[in-house]
This record gives structure tokens, C-alpha cells and sequence, in this order.
């Protein structure tokens, strides 16, 4: 069992604590944004489906850029692609800025913007995970991994209640918009201010085959195939944030102060999960608790999908998030430690499209399920299929069903 001091190891370090707050301040402009452009979107054109198009904008470019991007991450210095990111990012929220004083009657300008800070996601996603391991120790790696994903879920709930309320005080996203910008300028601050450790990376050559030797490695270890593939296909069927702008307008009836509620509460289950895990990691059994969370993941889905009760509902999101964020620490510190620091990249390019596959496709798939169905029917069925999934992975993963414990290849 770790103690106080050995959790809080990792913020001994410098680079760390700059990473943190650069990370941070980032996801906290993505999610005050993001809730705008919901809000904004929704309210243009009162269709589910097109929140769902939101989520494939931001998905397509990963689809043909993520090899180039893993391939970039681990050919040039990861630290002057994040301070790039950060940079670009801000263009985003600046077309965003610009659409919104010129008066937007059609949401395909939004979609526009959107693409770009796909774009931007696509190269930034492989850099950032790539980058952890070279500011701690691997000892201490767990620890901070947990650290990161808390500190990330803590922006989810500031960032949507934040935007929420801007956007509720001015009912206008355009100040919403501007914040995000300043939080972009401050992170790229901050990512330029760090001086990380140089890692001698063996040569990858320049061959297509190097391109895709992160696909050949997912596939060779069935651990983090498994551990990727589950997460993938659980919040691609069960994420319900991309409807919650429907549920907060015409469900529960709460408005857009309400909506930052209901986007920041699995924020807050999987920041105080995070924290117990930092201080308490997973040590044994950690298949077996990783299959129960993902089930839990399901099972509080389909909670919140029923309810209409406004607690019951984000209680219901807190766990969700909370079993999510389990998912994430160990499936991190298997893809991380697990691989060689020259071909990091590669790997978390994929483990990148996985993840942008389970949340932007997974709100595409929410948004046309809800367009076919109804928005509580889609909720229903995408709680259903990540039970489903989860039971079918244990039968085609039991090497990761049984998996003890996690170690350091």
C-alpha cells in the first residue's frame, strides 16, 4: 500500500508540475469550448444528429493523420510538437470567435472549426501520452499516470461549469470562446518553460513498414489489445455526453447552467477515483477489477438513461466516470511502460484513434442512434451493448480476464 508521500512522488519534479498545469489549463479551454459549441450547435439547429456530426468532425482527421502523427512523435522532439498543439488549438478557438461576431444562421462553419482542432487533437494525442514517461522515474509512473488523468478529470468538471455559467450569464458563447483562447496561450507557456530529460531513441528509419509497427505490437500483445479494444468498443456504445444536451433541454429541463452539471459529473467521479488510485494503485487482480468497471460503466449508463430524477441522474454520470477512470490508469500504464520509448509514438498514435474512436465516433453513433430512436432509447441501447461487450471480451481476452498484475516489459 503506498503511502501520502510516495503518491505524491511524481511532484518532485518540475517538468511534471509544468505538464500538470499545461494539461490542465488545455483540457479546461477544450471543455469550456466544447459545451459551447454543443449549446451552440443544438441551438441552431435542434437536431440530435447533429451533435453527433460534432463528434465525427473531431474523429475524421485522427482516421488519416494518426500514423504521420505517431510517426512525428517519435522522430521529432515531443515537447516543440505540444507547444505547436497548444498553439494551434488557440486558431481554433479563434475561428470560433471570428464565426460567432459574424452571425452564424448554419452550423457548417462550426463544423469547419472543428476539423481544424481535430487536426490539432490528432498530432497533440501520441506527443502527450509519449511524453509522461520521460519527466518521472518508472517506478513512479503509476502514480503519475493517475496524477495526469485526475488533474485532466478535474478540468472536465471546472470546464463545463465554467463554460456553462459564461454561457449562461451572457447567452453568448463568445466569451466562452475567448477564455479558451487565453488557456491555449497560457499552456503553450508553459509546455515552452519545460526541460525534460533526452532519451536516446534507436533509429526508426523511414520505411512504411516503421509506420506501422505500432499496429504490429498492439497485435502481438494480446494484454493491451484487449485492454485498448475494451475501452474502445464500452464508450463507443455507452458514452451518453453527446446527448446531454438534449437530456439538459427537454428531459431533465435544466438549461445550459445545468448542462455544465451534468458534462462536469463523471469528471467528478473519476477525479476522486483518480485520487485513490495515486495513493492506492492497482496491485492485484487487475483484470478482474478492470471487466467490473467497465460493467459498472454499462450498468450506470443505463441508470442515467431511465432517470428523470436530476441527483439520481448525476450520481448516476459520477459513477460512470468513476468506473471509467480505472480503465484508463491501467490501460495507460500497460501501453506506456510496456513500450519501447523509440516507438512510443506509434503505439500511442493508435491507442489515440482508439480513444478518439470510442468518444467522437462514440457521440456520431449516440447523435444517429438518438436521430433513428429517440434520445432516451439510443441512451438504453448503448448501456446494453457495453454489458454486452464487456461479457464478450472476457470470453475472447482471458489473458486479460486473469491478468494479476501489471508490469514493466
Amino acid at each position: 500500500m503506498a503511502t501520502t508521500s510516495s503518491a505524491r512522488a511524481a511532484f518532485r519534479y518540475a517538468d511534471f508540475r509544468y505538464y500538470l498545469a499545461a494539461r490542465f489549463l488545455a483540457a479546461i479551454a477544450t471543455e469550456m469550448q466544447a459545451l459551447a459549441v454543443a449549446w451552440q450547435v443544438y441551438g441552431l439547429t435542434r437536431r440530435p444528429l447533429d451533435l453527433g456530426l460534432v463528434g465525427l468532425a473531431q474523429f475524421l482527421p485522427g482516421i488519416f493523420l494518426f500514423l504521420l502523427a505517431g510517426h512525428t512523435a517519435d522522430r521529432l522532439p515531443r515537447q516543440r510538437i505540444l507547444q505547436a498543439c497548444a498553439f494551434a488549438f488557440s486558431i481554433c478557438s479563434l475561428l470560433l470567435i471570428t464565426f460567432t461576431l459574424r452571425g452564424l444562421t448554419v452550423v457548417y462553419p462550426i463544423y469547419l472549426a472543428i476539423l481544424w482542432n481535430g487536426v490539432v487533437r490528432a498530432f497533440n494525442g501520441p506527443a502527450s501520452q509519449a511524453f509522461l514517461p520521460l519527466l518521472v522515474p518508472a517506478a513512479e509512473f503509476p502514480s503519475a499516470v493517475a496524477w495526469a488523468a485526475s488533474t485532466f478529470q478535474g478540468a472536465t468538471i471546472l470546464g463545463p461549469l465554467a463554460g456553462g455559467l459564461v454561457y449562461g450569464a451572457t447567452g453568448s458563447p463568445l466569451a466562452v470562446y475567448c477564455a479558451a483562447a487565453v488557456g491555449y496561450v497560457i499552456a503553450f507557456a508553459l509546455f515552452s518553460a519545460m526541460r525534460p530529460r533526452v532519451v536516446e531513441r534507436v533509429p526508426s528509419g523511414r520505411s512504411l513498414r516503421v509506420v506501422f509497427d505500432g499496429f504490429h505490437y498492439i497485435w502481438r500483445n494480446k494484454l493491451i489489445l484487449g485492454a485498448i479494444s475494451l475501452d474502445l468498443f464500452a464508450v463507443l456504445l455507452g458514452g451518453a455526453v453527446a446527448l446531454l444536451p438534449v437530456y439538459a433541454s427537454e428531459i431533465l429541463k435544466v438549461g445550459a447552467t445545468g448542462l455544465g452539471l451534468l458534462r462536469g459529473a463523471p469528471g467528478m467521479g473519476a477525479i476522486a477515483t483518480a485520487a485513490v488510485v495515486a495513493a492506492w494503485p492497482v496491485r492485484r487482480r487487475a483484470g478482474a477489477k478492470l471487466f467490473l468497471c467497465v460493467f459498472g460503466f454499462g450498468l450506470f449508463t443505463l441508470v442515467f438513461a431511465l432517470s428523470r430524477n436530476v441527483i439520481l441522474s448525476l450520481a448516476a454520470l459520477f459513477v460512470v466516470g468513476a468506473c471509467d477512470m480505472v480503465s484508463v490508469v491501467i490501460r495507460h500504464t500497460l501501453v506506456q511502460l510496456g513500450t519501447p520509448d523509440e516507438m512510443r509514438g506509434r503505439v500511442s498514435a493508435v491507442n489515440s484513434v482508439f480513444i478518439g474512436a470510442s468518444n467522437e465516433v462514440g457521440q456520431f453513433e449516440s447523435g444517429l442512434t438518438a436521430h433513428w430512436f429517440g434520445a432516451v432509447p439510443a441512451v438504453v441501447i448503448g448501456g446494453l451493448g457495453t454489458i454486452l461487450v464487456v461479457v464478450l471480451w472476457a470470453w475472447l481476452f482471458p489473458e486479460l480476464r486473469s491478468a494479476d498484475t501489471i508490469h514493466e516489459k
